[in-house]
């Protein structure tokens, strides 16, 4: 064989020793490289290892008997929820302003798929592109190319649509579907990427187009013994070129397997749902698009709401939580620190005010940091506990546009966006 047959390596089989060692191997087959002190025998043997190595499978991390999630789940951290695992919200005290990696919660539809990122690669299509390509002639990015172009850093939360549904029942006594979440699906990290709309522009985005739905590269999902396909939710055009992410970092790592490696998509502010993870093609469209995750899913049904729902999800609503275990005790007689955090999707927070006694009188609590859209403020407030006996903690959050937790939230069929104070209960001793 011609030393010419052996291609060049690509720049990322250089940084590779293993790759790069087949790389060489298979040039000194060819002629093309000095193996000075080294047997011809020796050498072959090499190749053939390295061929056999090749063969076999990529190794792939640990995954816990029986679960869908790759990462730990120590029952101090998490509480599982089927596919998905919710954050205790006592493991995030002192645990600074972004949610660690290993804490941040789970929000899967079936089991955490485990990719390379040499492998990977984004494909745009439709009908909103210049020149139309189908779905046979996409325009591709690899994950070289994302972290070529320019990258942007943005701290966000992306919280689950129906965080706080349990409430639904045991505060409002009303009958709901779906995960029954406390208000732990919910997390503030630094995500690192690229501008979906610089991804778009490259790609052709034609004048025409109106919707762009990512779709994630996570197995089928299946609903009443019926597939819907791989999860996805268009977003329309404005909001996709305002402030959407194709997140590949988070908090200064590449992004753990559970939280979409090698790649995400990052809505600020909006529902969980719309930051698909694992995303693998993007269609834009220069006709209105529809899933289940817009349709079915993830729009608010019951008595108060249009007989078709109401229109899908955007924006999260105000919420405010504790870092506290449910039922915690206090020794009565010795001050307290008590803290917490609160968020909101349509602005920063402005303030809240904390109710030791269930709600009877409130004090403002000290906020910890300024106002930030999109993202949490931490709080606290000092207690000094009286006379023993079980009572229960509340917080209530107002944004800078003006909104406050009620007292009591709109029901819905699906227990999305629960948005009503939460009675924390707690024992004196």
């Amino acid at each position: 064989m011609p030393a010419s047959a052996v291609p060049p390596p690509h720049p990322r089989t250089l940084l590779d020793e293993t790759a790069y060692d087949r790389h060489r191997l298979r040039q000194w087959l060819a002629g093309d490289a000095r193996a000075d002190g080294v047997s011809r025998r020796r050498l072959l043997t090499l190749l053939a290892a390295t061929a056999a190595a090749t063969a076999l499978p990529a190794p792939r991390p640990a995954r816990a008997a029986g679960t869908p999630i790759v990462k730990p789940l120590p029952p101090e951290w998490f509480v599982p929820r089927g596919t998905n695992a919710e954050t205790r919200w006592e493991a995030l005290r002192a645990t600074g302003y972004h949610t660690p990696n290993e804490l941040f919660f789970v929000r899967n539809h079936t089991a955490t798929p485990v990719l390379e990122a040499r492998d990977w690669r984004l494909r745009l299509w439709g009908s909103g592109l210049r020149g139309a390509p189908g779905a046979d002639r996409p325009v591709e990015f690899g994950y070289d190319d994302l972290r070529a172009l320019p990258a942007v850093t943005r701290t966000a939360f992306v919280e689950c649509a129906g965080n706080g549904r349990s409430y639904y029942t045991t505060q409002q006594g009303e009958t709901v579907t779906g995960t029954p979440w406390t208000l732990g699906a919910v997390g503030v990290a630094r995500w690192r990427g690229v501008l979906l709309a610089d991804v778009l522009r490259r790609a052709g985005l034609s004048a025409h187009a109106v919707d762009v739905q990512p779709r994630g590269l996570d197995a089928e999902y299946v609903s009443g013994g019926e597939s819907l396909g791989r999860v996805r939710r268009p977003l329309p055009r404005a909001k996709a070129l305002h402030d959407v992410l194709l997140a590949y970092e988070m908090n200064g790592e590449p992004l753990p397997y559970d939280h979409g490696f090698p790649v995400r998509v990052l809505v600020p502010s909006w529902v969980g749902i719309a930051s698909i993870k694992w995303v693998g093609d993007i269609e834009v469209s220069a006709q209105p698009l529809f899933s289940p995750w817009n349709t079915t899913f993830y729009r608010l049904f019951g008595p108060a709401h249009p007989e078709q729902g109401s229109a899908p999800l955007t924006r999260q609503t105000v919420k405010s939580a504790f870092e506290l275990a449910s039922g915690a005790a206090f020794p009565a007689g010795r001050e307290q620190v008590l803290r917490g955090r609160s968020w909101s999707g349509a602005a920063g927070i402005a303030r809240v005010d904390v109710s030791t006694d269930g709600g009877t009188t409130w004090r403002r609590a000290r906020l910890h940091d300024g106002p930030r859209p999109g993202a949490w403020s931490r709080w606290s407030v000092t207690w000094t506990p009286g006379t023993p006996g079980a009572t229960q903690l509340l917080a209530r959050a107002t944004d800078t546009s003006g909104r406050s937790q009620p007292d009591v939230a709109e029901p819905n069929t699906q227990g999305y966006l629960f948005d009503a104070v939460v009675r924390h209960p707690v024992t004196v001793v």
